[in-house]
Protein backbone atom coordinates (compact mmCIF):
# COMPACT_ATOMS: atom_id res chain seq x y z
CA UNK A 1 0.00 0.00 0.00
CA UNK A 2 1.54 3.35 -1.00
CA UNK A 3 2.06 5.89 1.75
CA UNK A 4 1.20 9.50 0.90
CA UNK A 5 3.16 10.99 3.82
CA UNK A 6 6.23 8.87 4.66
CA UNK A 7 7.35 11.12 7.53
CA UNK A 8 3.97 10.85 9.27
CA UNK A 9 4.15 7.07 8.77
CA UNK A 10 7.66 7.06 10.32
CA UNK A 11 6.47 9.02 13.36
CA UNK A 12 3.31 6.92 13.75
CA UNK A 13 5.26 3.66 13.69
CA UNK A 14 7.59 4.96 16.42
CA UNK A 15 4.65 6.26 18.49
CA UNK A 16 2.74 2.97 18.23
CA UNK A 17 5.79 0.82 19.01
CA UNK A 18 6.59 2.93 22.07
CA UNK A 19 3.03 2.63 23.38
CA UNK A 20 3.17 -1.14 22.84
CA UNK A 21 6.57 -1.21 24.63
CA UNK A 22 8.41 -2.82 21.72
CA UNK A 23 12.21 -2.79 21.81
CA UNK A 24 12.59 -2.16 18.08
CA UNK A 25 10.47 -1.07 15.12
CA UNK A 26 11.16 -1.62 11.41
CA UNK A 27 10.44 1.24 9.02
CA UNK A 28 11.03 1.52 5.25
CA UNK A 29 14.20 3.59 4.84
CA UNK A 30 14.80 6.88 3.07
CA UNK A 31 17.52 9.51 3.35
CA UNK A 32 15.22 11.96 5.16
CA UNK A 33 14.11 9.29 7.65
CA UNK A 34 17.78 8.45 8.34
CA UNK A 35 18.49 12.13 9.06
CA UNK A 36 15.49 12.38 11.40
CA UNK A 37 16.50 9.17 13.17
CA UNK A 38 20.03 10.56 13.61
CA UNK A 39 18.60 13.70 15.21
CA UNK A 40 16.52 11.53 17.57
CA UNK A 41 19.68 9.60 18.53
CA UNK A 42 21.68 12.82 19.04
CA UNK A 43 18.93 14.27 21.24
CA UNK A 44 18.72 10.94 23.16
CA UNK A 45 15.08 10.20 22.29
CA UNK A 46 15.92 6.77 20.83
CA UNK A 47 18.75 4.34 21.62
CA UNK A 48 19.90 3.94 18.03
CA UNK A 49 19.09 2.70 14.55
CA UNK A 50 20.57 0.38 11.95
CA UNK A 51 20.07 0.21 8.21
CA UNK A 52 19.19 -3.27 6.93
CA UNK A 53 19.58 -3.95 3.24
CA UNK A 54 16.82 -5.69 1.30
CA UNK A 55 15.93 -5.98 -2.36
CA UNK A 56 13.97 -2.69 -2.30
CA UNK A 57 14.81 0.51 -0.47
CA UNK A 58 16.19 -0.87 2.78
CA UNK A 59 14.77 -1.06 6.28
CA UNK A 60 15.52 1.28 9.14
CA UNK A 61 15.47 -0.67 12.42
CA UNK A 62 14.96 1.81 15.27
CA UNK A 63 15.83 0.79 18.85
CA UNK A 64 13.47 2.54 21.24
CA UNK A 65 14.60 3.91 24.58
CA UNK A 66 12.78 3.55 27.92
CA UNK A 67 13.32 5.08 31.35
CA UNK A 68 11.81 3.33 34.38
CA UNK A 69 9.50 1.37 32.09
CA UNK A 70 8.15 4.44 30.29
CA UNK A 71 9.12 5.47 26.76
CA UNK A 72 11.50 8.42 26.56
CA UNK A 73 9.43 9.77 23.65
CA UNK A 74 6.26 11.08 25.26
CA UNK A 75 4.86 12.58 22.09
CA UNK A 76 5.44 13.01 18.35
CA UNK A 77 3.48 15.36 16.13
CA UNK A 78 3.73 15.97 12.39
CA UNK A 79 3.56 19.70 11.69
CA UNK A 80 4.15 20.25 7.98
CA UNK A 81 2.15 17.88 5.79
CA UNK A 82 2.01 17.37 2.03
CA UNK A 83 -1.26 19.32 1.86
CA UNK A 84 -0.21 22.13 4.21
CA UNK A 85 3.46 23.04 4.33
CA UNK A 86 4.56 25.00 7.42
CA UNK A 87 7.56 27.26 6.95
CA UNK A 88 9.06 29.45 9.67
CA UNK A 89 11.64 32.17 9.47
CA UNK A 90 14.70 32.23 11.70
CA UNK A 91 12.97 34.59 14.15
CA UNK A 92 9.72 32.62 14.47
CA UNK A 93 10.95 29.05 14.97
CA UNK A 94 8.78 27.29 17.58
CA UNK A 95 9.84 26.19 21.06
CA UNK A 96 8.37 22.81 21.96
CA UNK A 97 7.14 22.36 25.55
CA UNK A 98 9.08 25.40 26.71
CA UNK A 99 12.37 24.02 25.39
CA UNK A 100 11.94 20.49 26.81
CA UNK A 101 11.11 19.08 23.37
CA UNK A 102 12.53 19.67 19.92
CA UNK A 103 11.20 20.80 16.58
CA UNK A 104 12.77 19.07 13.57
CA UNK A 105 13.35 21.63 10.81
CA UNK A 106 14.38 21.08 7.19
CA UNK A 107 16.57 24.03 6.24
CA UNK A 108 18.75 25.00 3.31
CA UNK A 109 21.70 23.77 5.41
CA UNK A 110 20.15 20.36 6.11
CA UNK A 111 17.77 18.79 8.60
CA UNK A 112 18.35 20.00 12.17
CA UNK A 113 16.64 20.86 15.45
CA UNK A 114 15.10 24.24 16.16
CA UNK A 115 17.99 25.08 18.51
CA UNK A 116 20.59 24.32 15.83
CA UNK A 117 18.59 26.32 13.26
CA UNK A 118 18.51 29.36 15.57
CA UNK A 119 22.26 28.97 16.14
CA UNK A 120 22.90 28.78 12.37
CA UNK A 121 20.52 31.71 11.81
CA UNK A 122 18.29 29.86 9.31
CA UNK A 123 14.61 29.05 9.03
CA UNK A 124 12.82 26.37 7.06
CA UNK A 125 10.05 23.80 6.95
CA UNK A 126 9.01 22.56 10.39
CA UNK A 127 8.64 18.81 9.92
CA UNK A 128 7.70 17.56 13.40
CA UNK A 129 7.65 18.16 17.16
CA UNK A 130 9.14 15.60 19.55
CA UNK A 131 8.86 15.70 23.35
Amino acid sequence: MPVTDPIADFLTRIRNAAKAKHKTVDIPASNLKKLIAQILVDQKFIAGFTLLEDSKQGILRVQLKYYEGRPVIQGLRRVSRPGIRRYRGKDSLPRVKGGLGIAIVSTSKGVMTDVQARKNNVGGEVLAYVW
